[in-house]
């Protein structure tokens, strides 16, 4: 287990950000720190549970990702159930829904998602160029407390794989890449969500999405 904790006086919530071998967890933690939240780093099942929100997130591949957070399925799981705000960034975003082709185009099988926002991600169309990498619009499709101030504004992706939920009002937000994805998701209760971009990476676009995912918690 690793933990880390800001040192700010008067935060406005407390994030767990959750340590499962995979992600930027130093620039997560940051920008964070900066949106105003008390964060530790940690696999502690404890932890999420005393915690305002959970942060889950992550790069690389969808089976690696949930081979490495399976140990800690049961605990997310509980978190979601118990309406703490479950933040996916990235790779943590697709984990939150349930497939992915992600491995079985190199012949694995299939590994099961965390299921919270059914649905499968899927590769880009053959002839785009792959991975999606750099700055592209939000074009926000529906109200959440997550996107207040960002529609039309700009973040920052890298990916080869972009999500397709089962409902598609889970998609609260889209983005253009020679075909329309969606780039922020969330469950029916709205607190369970996910970025495709990395926020921590986003400048203000992100920062402000981060502020946003900070009230969230101080709200719940």
């Amino acid at each position: 287990m690793s933990t880390a904790s800001s040192s700010q006086e008067q935060s406005v919530a407390s994030v767990v950000v959750v340590d499962y071998g995979l992600g930027n967890l130093r620039s997560v933690t940051r920008g964070l720190e900066r949106a105003g939240a008390d964060v530790e780093i940690t696999d502690d099942p404890d932890a999420f549970a005393d915690a305002d929100g959970v942060v889950l997130p992550g790069v690389g591949a969808f089976r690696e990702g949930v081979e490495n957070a399976d140990p800690l399925r049961a605990d997310l799981l509980e978190v979601a159930a118990g309406g703490t705000p479950l933040f996916g960034i990235c790779l943590g975003m697709q984990m939150l829904l349930t497939t992915s082709e992600e491995g079985e185009t190199d012949g694995d099988s299939a590994v099961q998602g965390l299921d919270l926002i059914p649905g499968t991600n899927v590769r880009f169309a053959e002839g785009q160029k792959v991975p999606h990498m750099g700055w592209n619009e939000l074009n926000v499709e529906r109200d959440h407390p997550l996107v207040e101030g960002v529609d039309g504004q700009y973040a920052y992706f890298v990916h080869s794989y972009y999500a397709v939920p089962d409902d598609e009002d889970a998609t609260v937000a889209t983005t253009d890449y020679e075909l329309e994805f969606p780039s922020i998701v969330a469950n029916d209760d709205g607190t369970v969500f996910g970025t495709q971009f990395h926020p921590e990476k986003s400048g203000e676009t992100g920062l402000q999405i981060l502020r946003n995912f900070v009230e969230i918690c101080a709200t719940e």
